[in-house]
């Protein structure tokens, strides 16, 4: 039977190599009726039936199955499922030593026992120079907020970054010799805390990412560091917003700056600016100033700055004010309403 330990016996019964008796048994029966010379008929297979016959002999003896499993690299495989499902260093040992015994008793033939010898070293000795795959690190997402102006100009920022990484003492594996380690308290990673200074450019719009290289998590066994991505995030403000190249301003003014005109110096990100207002202009009216806005990269165009007018009244009017304001509503004969009334 020596001879079927070079073959591949899971195969022959159409099985995994993980398969149980049961699967074992039910394979088995079903090629029967395909290949025995007393079932098949005329379609038999005396060869391959005595193939199945000693792959089925073999596999549902324990001992013989657990013999040819170490050969051929299945029970190893067996285990390191178990292993990284239960950390279980109760099982390693015992596979360690049942290798031990399997090199003195695998069989009494002396040339026999020499190749078991030679596959379970060659077996134990490549697990054990196994090299490690370069694992890239992860990157980490970050938001952050800046004001309108920032977004023009550009800014610097503090950030503060939380990088986890595995535990270079365990490698991630929770455990070492049984016990938790000492290191990372038994979660498998490390987390550290570093602070850095990022420079946002100029220009940049709401959502955009200012990508920042290898300051993401750290890679492992030589593989790349991960970037860090800052999501923007533009602080609303209550007078200004940003239209492509356009600045879009609302302008607050009084009654009577609206019925006299006036001129109204204002400042924009920094650039002190008039801004004439008409006589008899109404809330909501519109006034553009060409060529005023940001400008492009490549400096070759700029927008313009548009100005919504908005008429106000203080939060508190004087006496004299509010006199005032009562003989305006005497004296008044206008009908800002017509149109509506007119409207059918």
């Amino acid at each position: 039977m020596a001879n079927y330990y070079n073959k591949d016996l899971y195969k022959i019964l159409n099985i995994n190599f993980d398969a149980s008796l049961d699967e074992i048994k039910l394979s088995y029966r079903k090629l029967v009726r395909i290949y025995h010379p007393d079932v098949a008929g005329k379609n038999a297979d005396s060869a391959k039936f005595k193939e199945i016959q000693e792959a089925y002999e073999i596999l549902t003896n324990e001992q013989e199955r657990k013999k040819y499993d170490v050969l051929h690299g299945y029970y190893q495989e067996k285990l390191k499922k178990d292993f990284q499902k239960k950390a279980n260093t109760e099982r390693k040992n015992k596979y360690e030593e049942y290798i031990k015994k399997a090199k003195v008793n695998a069989n009494k033939s002396e040339s026999f026992s020499k190749s078991i010898n030679e596959a379970l070293d060659s077996l134990f000795h490549s697990t054990k120079r196994e090299v490690k795959q370069p694992v890239n690190g992860k990157d980490i997402t970050l938001d952050i907020s800046i004001s309108l102006l920032e977004s023009i100009n550009g800014t610097n920022r503090k950030v503060n970054i939380l990088h986890t990484q595995p535990c270079p003492n365990c490698e991630g594996r929770l455990f070492i010799n049984g016990s938790q380690c000492t290191m990372c308290k038994g979660t498998g990673q490390l987390s550290i805390q570093k602070k850095i200074n990022v420079k946002i450019p100029k220009g940049v719009t709401q959502g955009s990412k200012v990508r920042v290289k290898k300051e993401g998590n750290k890679g492992l066994n030589g593989g790349k560091d991960g970037d860090l991505y800052l999501i923007v995030n533009i602080e609303k403000n209550s007078y200004y917003e940003i239209d492509s190249l356009n600045i879009l301003c609302n302008l607050p003014i009084t009654p009577f700056e609206a019925v006299f005109g006036t001129e109204v110096p204002i400042n924009i990100f920094n650039e002190n600016i008039t801004v004439k207002i008409p006589p008899m202009t109404s809330s909501g009216q519109k006034l553009r100033l060409s060529a005023q806005g940001l400008e492009n990269k490549s400096k070759t165009k700029k927008g313009d700055i548009i100005i919504t007018v908005l008429i106000k009244l203080p939060q508190k009017l004087t006496e004299e004010e509010k006199a005032l304001y009562s003989k305006l509503k005497e004296i008044s004969k206008h009908d800002i309403r017509k149109d509506m009334k007119d409207e059918k």
